[in-house]
């Protein structure tokens, strides 16, 4: 018979970042981005932090790159310590359950598709004269949305009533902000969280385990 384990590790920490790669590479780049928002001129922090915004106005014209460069920015450096510690609870324990493909296909349609869908409605509601035109340039960055991804996605990894005890706090978190007048950033973190638990599928065969596991033999 052969029973597999996982390795003891003899360095914790290295081993703790090597199980979730994906989460700790984005959080190093978001941290080398804050330093660099922290150190430059305030004219040019405005500049730099709309130019990597997924409004309107950079969608039109960059829409890959304004896609992709807001997912690597937050806008108060001084929240980053509270960032690593929600990508440790969320990103990186989405990341170890199922795997880094999986995990980062969910995270980007969850950052994609909320941006898309948020920015449009914004857009709508300028040509409607809802909202201001300003709001073409708003700045609009961070990782919130694929945060609410990831918030979504491990309501599958609980078991039993503990599962329904965390969607509730869920929908109720993001969804109460929506219900009494929020934002777009508001409904964006709805959507976001909806793609999450449309992820179901993808969570059904967890990762396997590591090919580096110990092998022990009984007979």
């Amino acid at each position: 018979m052969i029973e597999y384990r996982e390795p003891e590790p003899s360095r914790p920490v290295w081993s703790w970042i090597r199980s979730a790669p994906g989460t700790h590479i984005w959080m190093l780049i978001i941290a080398i981005t804050s330093v660099v928002v922290v150190i430059v001129p305030d004219h040019l922090e405005h500049v730099l932090l709309h130019r990597n915004s997924s409004n309107i106005h950079e969608l039109a014209r960059h829409p890959v790159r304004a896609l992709l460069s807001s997912a690597f920015w937050i806008e108060s450096p001084y929240s980053l310590p509270l960032y690593v510690v929600l990508f440790e609870v969320f990103q990186a324990n989405v990341e170890r359950w199922l795997g880094t493909l999986r995990w980062l296909f969910v995270i980007a349609t969850g950052h994609i598709t909320a941006t898309l869908i948020s920015q449009k409605l914004v857009q709508m509601a300028i040509e409607d004269h809802r909202a201001p035109r300003s709001m073409v340039h708003v700045v609009d960055i961070g990782v919130s949305y694929g945060l609410a991804t990831a918030v979504g996605v491990l309501t599958y990894r609980l078991p039993g009533p503990w599962r329904w005890l965390y969607l509730a706090g869920c929908v109720a978190f993001f969804g109460l902000p929506l219900a009494t007048g929020g934002t777009f950033t508001d409904l964006g973190h709805a959507i976001a969280l909806a793609v999450g638990l449309l992820a179901w599928p993808l969570t059904r065969n967890p990762r396997p385990r590591r090919a580096g596991a110990h092998v022990s033999r009984e007979t």
